[in-house]
């Protein structure tokens, strides 16, 4: 399953769980929302499993729609739907399906492993369709019902029961249904999200699946969840020296609340302990609900934007959509050797916005506005002074946005435009008052 970490409360670790303290660690992408384990699902305690709705049946097997939705699928009528325009430009773009672009070299990286550990074994695929259901999204791979992650600050809805998928794991179970015993799902996902280097609202996911029988294990002399333990902990430390060379492994306890048990694969590399993915043995409800009974099965995920910020030296997010050949050209098909040297960097420009908040106001919903208005020119958006007035109870926050093209020199000219209209739709949409 390649379930980003949904926000859960405290965000500082994504919350209290049951693992020891390793030394500094460096996230793969300094955040990502904080994005350091695709699967990292954390809350500060295990939920009842009754917490999660999805109704244990196995459906049967239906035909897949594939390839990029039309506007009108994506930007309804509907009073829950909260998707721009610069969003759905980035649908059908298919990063990951570019066989020179760094996304799609990591992709296949992992497929090449796969099949040489596995000849003939995984099936791949990488066209699934973005808009989801919730059930999907959520219920079949036993998200509470109550979880912050359903709200609409944090995940795009089409309409009250459909969404962007948060997560490739929003096609696990119908992948499951459809009679796979092993298969890895890659595609583009959607997060409302905050503005940095390292966080970005469309980013790539891949999970991977693997189902055993009885007869597997056996046959290894092995408890089920022994067997699919170890083979998920030896496939995983292979992935990782495949990609990163001859490196250092080991393995943290973690809770998600679709595996039991649950794992993170840290490695140490240029110094630093690295959170690569998280997974574990997939809970067996989902297996049971969606395959056949009887059987057990591994699950993981990770982040390809991570993978390649780290092994192509890329320090902006923003780069991988980038059309400069500047940037394309340095990477082709087959070459994890390469590294990003940088062409250029243009300066930037900074704009500072204070007001009084309102309760339309969240950081998400400020970041989602002032993208939909500067799009990529937006290099980072951050909170740098708040305070609360004792006597009226209102509380101010300054935000710093800072304005960068990775192209060319952006004028001042076309920066008040932006910043001006910034303001205007902050005060009119987040009803919040200007100082």
């Amino acid at each position: 399953m390649s379930l980003y970490p949904l926000k859960s409360a405290p965000m500082d670790g994504r919350g209290a769980i049951a693992r020891r303290q390793p030394s500094p660690l460096l996230t793969v992408t300094g955040g990502f929302y904080k994005r350091v384990c695709p699967f990292a699902f954390k809350s500060t305690s295990r939920p009842s499993r009754s917490s999660a709705v999805a109704p244990a049946c196995v459906a049967a097997p239906v035909e897949l729609k594939t390839g990029k939705p039309r506007r009108e699928e994506v930007i309804t009528g509907s009073p829950d739907n909260n998707i721009t325009d610069y969003i759905y430009e980035k649908m059908g773009v298919d990063l990951h399906r570019q066989p020179n672009h760094p996304i799609t070299i990591i992709k296949q990286a992992i497929y090449d492993y796969f099949d040489a550990r596995n000849p003939g074994m995984f099936a791949k695929f990488d066209d699934r369709f973005p808009i989801v259901s919730t059930r999907a999204n959520f219920d079949e791979v036993l998200v509470p019902a109550d979880h912050v992650s359903r709200n609409p600050n944090d995940t795009y809805y089409v309409d009250t029961n459909t969404v962007l998928r948060c997560h490739t794991s929003a096609h696990q179970a119908e992948t499951l249904r459809a009679g796979h015993a092993a298969f890895l799902v890659t595609g583009d996902v959607y997060r409302r999200d905050s503005i940095d280097a390292t966080h970005y609202p469309v980013f790539h996911q891949m999970e991977g699946v693997r189902v055993f029988s009885e007869v597997d294990w056996t046959a290894a002399g092995v408890t089920p969840t022994q067997l699919a333990e170890r083979d998920l902990k030896d496939a995983l430390e292979g992935l990782a020296k495949h990609l990163f060379g001859d490196v250092e492994c080991r393995w943290i306890d973690a809770y998600f609340p679709f595996t039991d048990p649950s794992f993170e694969l840290e490695i140490f590399f240029k110094g630093k302990w690295l959170e690569v993915l998280g997974c574990g043995v997939m809970e067996q409800r989902i297996l049971d609900d969606n395959f056949k009974p009887g059987h057990k099965a591994w699950a993981f995920g990770l982040g390809l934007e991570r993978l390649a910020m780290v092994l192509f030296d890329v320090p902006d997010i923003r780069l991988f959509w980038s059309n400069d050949d500047r940037f394309l050209k340095q990477f082709r098909a087959g070459d994890l050797t390469a590294r990003f040297k940088p062409y250029s960097k243009y300066p930037a420009c900074y704009k500072d916005m204070a007001f009084w908040v309102s309760p339309e106001f969240s950081e998400n919903n400020l970041c989602e506005l002032v993208r939909s208005i500067g799009g990529d020119l937006v290099e980072e958006v951050t909170c740098i002074d708040t305070f609360t007035n004792k006597k009226t109870g209102r509380t101010s926050n300054c935000y710093r946005i800072v304005y960068r093209s990775m192209e060319r020199s952006l004028t001042d000219d076309e920066i008040n435009a932006l910043q001006d209209q910034v303001r205007k739709e902050v005060a009119d949409v987040l009803k919040v008052e200007l100082r």
